[in-house]
């Protein structure tokens, strides 16, 4: 067993187990790849992969065993390069954050301005996607952290801290029947809705609260960008169901804000990041001004609360 026959495994993992294509990323012709294989197998005196042919068509459970344990090596390898240039130079480097439209658009700006400054030397790389996809982003480490409200807490292959909480809003334009008055879930319910798409900001609380209720929302339109929501509720479409923090007091002048805190439960943004991923100083210290963040977003919106 060497390094090269590691870094192969590690290779044909990352490929979907195409062997043509780990030779390619690897540099070498193929015949190379099948035969380093060959020897590994043969002196663990058990197959690795299921084949058809000569195409690799599965892991055998040693395989998924032995695949498990250099997962663990590639991120070992890649935590001593982190840790080196940590060591170097914690003023430099690079972060990769993978979270969704609305926490990059209504939360993310300030944090991030306030981290430039004290890190100048750190470049940063947004990966905007759905929340399944952030996991992703995270366990094929293009991402370093990630930032979302849905599904992060069900993998226990990650850490997770909390950021913020918020509520829901409905936002409708100023002539609209809910402009004023009380709002309850049967009125709300008794109006189209707009919101966001399964999986999007806090969706399955809103589903969950109206259910409770037993109430059905009539969602004739569903999306994963806020922007997209407002743009039809200024259509006159229906009700838009938004993060409260989406809403944009300048810009969305043109519509009514009603807080939900009252009919749905509050939702919770959370941090999360890999147990055995290294997160160099830097990394660390823009946690720290995304709780931080977290915490004047929690105390601005009990104000806000106090003034309704």
């Amino acid at each position: 067993m060497n390094l090269s026959q590691i870094e192969l495994l590690q290779t044909l993992q990352e490929t979907g187990l195409n062997l043509s294509k780990a030779a390619e990323k690897m540099h070498v012709v193929q015949s190379a790849v099948s035969r380093q294989l060959q020897l590994f197998e043969s002196e663990l005196g058990s197959p690795l992969f299921e084949r058809r042919g000569k195409k690799l068509t599965d892991l055998t459970p040693l395989g998924k065993r032995v695949m498990a344990e250099i997962s663990a090596i590639a991120q070992a390898k890649q935590n001593i390069k982190t840790i080196a240039a940590d060591f170097l130079d914690s003023n430099q480097g690079t972060i990769h954050i993978a979270t969704t439209h609305t926490q990059a658009k209504y939360f993310l700006p300030v944090p991030i301005q306030r981290f430039r400054e004290k890190y100048p030397g750190v470049r940063i790389y947004m990966l905007q996607a759905s929340p399944e996809q952030l996991i992703d982003q995270l366990h094929n480490h293009k991402a370093d952290v990630a930032i979302c409200t849905e599904k992060v807490t069900d993998d226990e292959m990650l850490i997770t801290k909390h950021c913020y909480e918020w509520h829901h809003a409905a936002v409708v334009p100023q002539q609209h029947p809910l402009a004023t008055g009380e709002i309850s879930h049967d009125r709300l319910a008794s109006f189209p809705i707009l919101t966001y798409s399964f999986g999007y900001t806090g969706r399955s609380m809103i589903e969950s609260a109206f259910k409770e209720k037993g109430l059905e929302l009539d969602v004739i339109l569903a999306a994963a960008d806020t922007d997209v929501i407002k743009t039809y509720v200024r259509l006159g479409l229906g009700v838009g169901l938004i993060a409260g923090m989406a809403y944009d007091q300048i810009a969305d002048q043109d519509l009514v804000v009603r807080d939900l805190s009252h009919l749905i439960p509050r939702s919770i943004t959370k941090i999360a990041y890999l147990k055995q991923h290294y997160l160099p100083l830097y990394s660390q210290h823009f946690i720290e001004e995304l709780i931080l963040a977290g915490q004047e977003s929690l105390e601005n919106t009990g104000k806000n609360h106090k003034r309704q």
